[in-house]
């Protein structure tokens, strides 16, 4: 399969790492799909290949994504044909996001677990490859054990998942954003907490494209 995106295709050929989701889960996707209309419903549940985790360089921003997607593509293209993806379902909720493994996952990863909302410091649909959902976790200090001086310095993770269409990749944008929206709220309510930073990017691929070109076009 082509992992398509906004500007180019992939020119592989039949690694299933990167194919469609076969008709059985396609199927699931569109019954999901169609329970989960309004985007501040939570929790909402959405089956995704994940294409693993990075390092990002910032808290948030689409410039602290788009490099670790484009590596993990990369990667992914370079498994070979018939090399699978993990097969996850990701629980939004106002909680946060919570990854399990799909009944038919058949590539355990190590990176199944709930990711607290206050841990997730920005969630955006990638601008070139407009399947594909990213999200930068703060990685807590370890307690009682000693880390390599690069993981101590840095904290953000980049984790990236592939999911059926565009259409679902801005449905789970937006559903994290509705999580935000509730967190937000209750912390405003808690002044002893000390609010948390986090973002989520709303706007199309199309639309991010154009603000980046008008950005270089008022710095030339």
């Amino acid at each position: 399969m082509a992992l398509s995106s906004s500007r180019r295709r992939s020119t592989s050929g039949s690694s299933s790492s990167l194919d469609d989701l076969d008709d059985q889960n396609n199927t699931a996707l569109k019954e999901e799909q169609k329970a989960n209309q309004n985007p501040s419903n939570l929790p909402q549940d959405f089956l995704v290949k994940y294409l693993g985790k990075k390092d990002a360089r910032g808290l948030w921003g689409i410039k602290h994504t788009r490099k670790p997607v484009d590596d993990m593509v990369g990667l992914a293209r370079g498994l070979g044909p018939g090399a699978p993806l993990p097969y996850l379902q990701l629980s939004v909720s106002h909680r946060g996001v919570l990854v399990t493994p799909h009944k038919n996952n058949t590539c355990n990863t190590m990176d199944c677990g709930m990711y607290p909302i206050d841990t997730i410091s920005y969630g955006v649909q990638d601008l070139v490859y407009t399947r594909v959902f990213a999200m930068i976790i703060v990685k807590e200090a370890s307690q009682g054990r000693e880390e390599p001086s690069h993981s101590r310095s840095n904290p953000f993770q980049c984790h990236a998942f592939v999911c059926d269409s565009r259409q679902t990749a801005r449905r789970l944008t937006f559903a994290l954003a509705g999580a935000f929206k509730i967190f937000s709220k209750s912390i405003k309510s808690n002044q002893v907490n000390q609010p948390a930073k986090f973002a989520i990017d709303l706007r199309s691929p199309e639309e991010m494209e154009e603000d980046i070109q008008n950005e270089l076009d008022s710095e030339a």
